[in-house]
């Protein structure tokens, strides 16, 4: 629904005028920001499997026999995104981190295997590129001094947990993530409503949300069918037009909760735009969300209920929907707290990778902020069995998302009328 939940400029103006607000854009005083979970950890890594354990440094552990994909040596887990071995994971962190310049005698064409690894750095680094280690993901020698530090709270904090869920207080944390903790809910919570009511006054109610009826079995299947219960209420207006202006209210809304935030105000326009044009569809994903129905399958914006088959008859492929489905069922199952849906919006927006940032070490920073209160978060929020894999498991479903924004993107571009509908959308994916 990032972009199948339509946008809404053109003809979806109204949405952002309905009680007299600024309609945000990206361009002059409400710019936009990016997206990115990739520079947060040192080692938990955005492949890593989504019930894999986690070895002293982060790195997710593999099932059963792995093979390093650098030099073919048994792997034990994920590191930098790559399932790799300990010697490898090393060099890698080692190189990157003192920024050597290795040559090669014979034009970068050695093997690099367990047995002749070490005769060659150049082409072992460069192997370590290739089959796709990153380096944003690697941690400075501060950030895993205060992991360090938090890890030790923990174990000071672990035998006076409660079972009270997101009720509890934040104990473990310090005052610098409690502070950015509240100030990302805040933002949240001021441009993001969950009953739609701003935008419900935007729109006649087309297909009202009707309960389904106790008991009723739901298909464990992607359906692109609608229930006789739903058929029996007709769709008056075309969808199109209802995905472009929802997605145009919804875009307007996480321009507003990137200007809340004073890191991102701080940024020159030209930051701000990029890092919103990378992350507003993925942001999107993640506050729509917090209204799906994993039981019925469907997105329930306030009085309408959305399907994948609406997002069939609007113009999308299964191709895109059915993975869709998949990821809201799977980020849904993992019963996130209000504060970690606000944190991943802001991992999201604060990505260092997009083309014309010049500001890519402040954005790292705060962005490995985040991703560092996050996971303390977890750790001190969630009982062990519920906590122990779940920021390995965000991480993965993170990558997920990058995967459904770029096939997303592809679609809205062939989707007759789309583009022309939502000129906010388009400025996102141009």
């Amino acid at each position: 629904m990032e972009g199948t939940l339509g946008d809404r400029q053109g003809h979806a103006g109204t949405a952002g005028d309905t009680e007299g607000h600024d309609v945000p854009s990206l361009h002059g005083d409400n710019s936009l920001s990016p997206t990115a979970p990739g520079d947060t950890d040192s080692g938990v890594s955005l492949s890593s499997p989504p019930g894999a354990a986690q070895d002293p440094a982060g790195d997710t552990e593999a099932e059963g026999d792995k093979v390093c994909a650098v030099c073919g040596d048994r792997a034990n887990g994920y590191h930098f995104h790559v399932m790799s071995c300990e010697g490898c994971k090393g060099f890698f962190r080692r190189s990157i981190l003192k920024g050597v310049r290795f040559s090669c005698p014979l034009a970068r064409r050695c093997p690099v295997t367990k047995a002749k690894r070490r005769q060659c750095q150049a082409c072992r680094l460069q192997k370590c590129l290739d089959v796709g280690m990153r380096r944003d993901m690697i941690m400075s020698e501060e950030a895993l001094r205060r992991r360090r530090e938090l890890r030790g709270q923990r174990g000071q904090a672990g035998g006076q947990r409660g079972q009270a869920g997101g009720q509890r207080g934040h104990e473990g944390l310090t005052a610098e993530q409690q502070e950015l903790i509240a100030l990302l809910i805040g933002a949240h919570q001021r441009t993001f409503d969950s009953s739609f009511s701003q935008f419900m006054r935007c729109w006649p109610a087309v297909r009202l949300l009707v309960p389904s009826p106790p008991g009723g079995a739901v298909a464990a299947g992607v359906s692109l069918s609608l229930s006789p219960r739903e058929e029996a209420l007709p769709d008056v207006l075309s969808l199109l037009p209802q995905f472009a202006d929802l997605s145009t209210f919804m875009i307007q809304q996480v321009i507003k909760f990137a200007k809340e935030i004073p890191a991102f105000r701080s940024l020159p326009l030209e930051a701000q735009i990029s890092l919103l044009k990378g992350a507003t569809l993925g942001i999107c994903q993640i506050r729509f969300n917090t209204v799906f129905n994993p039981r019925t399958k469907a997105w329930e914006c306030g009085q309408r209920c959305y399907t994948i088959r609406d997002g069939a008859l609007a113009g999308f492929q299964q191709v895109y929907l059915e993975p869709l489905l998949k990821f809201h069922e799977s980020l849904r199952r993992l019963r996130l707290h209000e504060a970690e849906y606000a944190l991943l919006q802001a991992m999201l927006l604060f990505s260092p990778d997009h083309a014309g940032i010049a500001q890519r070490e402040a954005i790292d920073q705060f962005q490995e902020k985040v991703a560092l209160t996050l996971k303390s978060y977890i750790d001190h929020q969630h009982p062990p069995e519920e906590g122990r894999f779940l920021y390995a498991k965000l991480l993965l479903l993170l990558t997920e998302l990058q995967t459904l924004k770029v096939e997303n993107t592809r679609q809205i571009l062939h989707i007759q009328d789309l583009s022309a509908m939502t000129p906010l959308l388009s400025e996102i994916i141009s």
